[in-house]
């Protein structure tokens, strides 16, 4: 796994931890409370203090002896020692404070049941980690679809490694070679290995970026094929590709800081798209919530127009298109039904009026439109739909706009890079002109979304966004 995803996810475990510590003490005090028998506790205002000290010993304990330094779901005996060993140190740190400051209101059964709960609590959180972590882990990485250039041992060590962190949605594509000479048919040694992976040559790179869906390409090669490999980064680059760079070969690497590291495998990286995976996490949680609550303050409102579109014409109340998402994933993207229901065989005979550059096609006034469609489609309120597929992570609420697979199929080179990004509802073009905007700056605005982007430059963006859309400006 990589350092920085493993770090994320010591960082959710450590949270859910905190979360468990409070929780742990809460029952435990209710526990102690129902044992009438014994001697009356002190009012819970007593242990307002003492509560917060808890759960920060607890978490302090756990990083102190590296529960969050290297997570790993599937080895549950040393998750469970590692939970027994925070649990018993501690457990001892906390009574050796409250008698070393004789602090006599505190019970003392009331720690230990506390300690109790609190173990059994992390232990079966850990037991439910080992079966869906895989998923959680998966969700915050993201799936990742990697090729390895190079037949170098480094190599097949990084196709083990990927291949044992496949429950956590990392997958091989394949292996690429540097082309010997008199050698046409490339072939890479893959014993050892789970599967067998197509092989590729460099020059077969392009059109294999084209037609299938690669997110990192990892150069393991040897130091004399670097020099054949620069029109490939520079390939990567305009592809808008993360491309990682095994280091093996030079053998006195100490530093961690300048580096992404596989296990201990280091790898220098490069990517033309946002790097901060706490950030990219934060967004993520953003958009469900904002998404979740939409859904349901808006039901009323999605109810009517789903209502008033069956109602004023033929078809169903949903249109569903492939879309292209992240990196070129296809997605099934959500619209109410803004047209008529053959309006797609139509589009070849409107193809002349189209009023927009590029591989789109966009009419100002529509003739396959209904009516209703055309108000929604003024309002923005046929995207509404949407939401679930945010909720679902095909979409953000800020990012480029998911295009059809046939617009992608003309793209340039340097366009495809904004398919690196997850695509949005709402971007940098909605402000300048929406439709309005000829199709090469709406490239370039994309890109440039994504060059600058940060949790505030989203805010700005939807901020101005809601006058956009009420005003209805720019939409065809």
């Amino acid at each position: 796994m990589f350092s920085r995803h493993n770090q994320m996810m010591g960082v959710l475990y450590a949270l859910a931890d905190g979360v468990l510590a409070a929780a742990s003490f809460g029952l435990a005090h209710s526990l102690r409370l129902s044992l009438v028998n014994l001697r009356p506790l002190y009012p819970v205002a007593y242990y307002f203090w003492i509560f917060p000290f808890v759960v920060a010993l607890w978490l302090a304990t756990g990083w102190a002896t590296g529960l969050y330094r290297d997570v790993e779901e599937q080895d549950l005996r040393r998750a469970f020692g590692g939970t027994l060993k925070v649990t018993v140190i501690a457990t001892v740190v906390l009574f050796a404070f409250i008698f070393a400051f004789k602090v006599e209101f505190i019970s003392r059964l009331l720690l230990v049941f506390y300690a109790l709960i609190d173990f059994l609590l992390m232990a079966f959180f850990r037991l439910a980690a080992n079966r869906w972590g895989g998923r959680i882990s998966a969700s915050v990485a993201g799936f990742s679809q990697f090729l390895l250039v190079g037949n170098t041992p480094q190599a097949l060590e990084i196709a083990r490694i990927i291949e044992a962190n496949e429950h956590r949605g990392m997958r091989l594509a394949g292996f690429a070679v540097v082309a010997s000479i008199g050698h046409r048919q490339p072939a890479v040694d893959q014993s050892g290995l789970r599967h067998r992976y197509s092989v590729f040559t460099l020059d077969q790179l392009p059109e294999l970026l084209r037609r299938h869906v690669i997110d990192e390409v990892i150069f393991a090669v040897n130091r004399d094929e670097l020099d054949a490999l620069e029109n490939t980064f520079l390939l990567c680059e305009q592809e808008g590709v993360k491309t990682r760079l095994s280091l093996n070969f030079f053998p006195h690497i100490i530093s961690r800081m300048s580096f992404e590291r596989l296990r201990e495998m280091p790898l220098l990286t490069f990517s033309t798209t946002p790097e901060n995976q706490y950030l990219m996490l934060i967004k993520r949680v953003a958009d469900f919530l904002l998404a979740a609550t939409l859904v349901i303050v808006l039901s009323p409102l999605l109810i009517t127009l789903a209502a008033l579109i069956r109602l004023t014409s033929k078809g169903p109340v949903f249109y569903r298109q492939t879309r292209c998402g992240l990196g070129g994933r296809k997605f099934t993207l959500y619209k109410f039904r803004s047209m008529r229901s053959d309006a797609d065989l139509l589009k070849e005979e409107l193809q002349a009026l189209n009023e927009v550059d590029g591989p789109v096609f966009k009419i100002r006034n529509d003739p396959r439109c209904t009516p209703i469609g055309r108000l929604m489609r003024r309002m923005s309120w046929d995207e509404l739909p949407q939401l679930f597929n945010i909720l679902k992570g095909d979409m953000s609420f800020v990012g480029p706009r998911p295009p059809l697979p046939e617009e992608v199929e003309r793209y340039e080179r340097w366009q495809r890079r904004r398919l690196r990004m997850q695509p949005g509802l709402t971007c940098l073009w909605a402000l300048e002109g929406r439709s309005q905007l000829n199709f090469k700056r709406w490239m370039e605005l994309d890109l440039e979304y994504i060059d600058h982007w940060s949790p505030m430059l989203d805010c700005k963006i939807l901020l101005k966004t809601i006058p956009v859309v009420l005003l209805g400006r720019g939409a065809f």
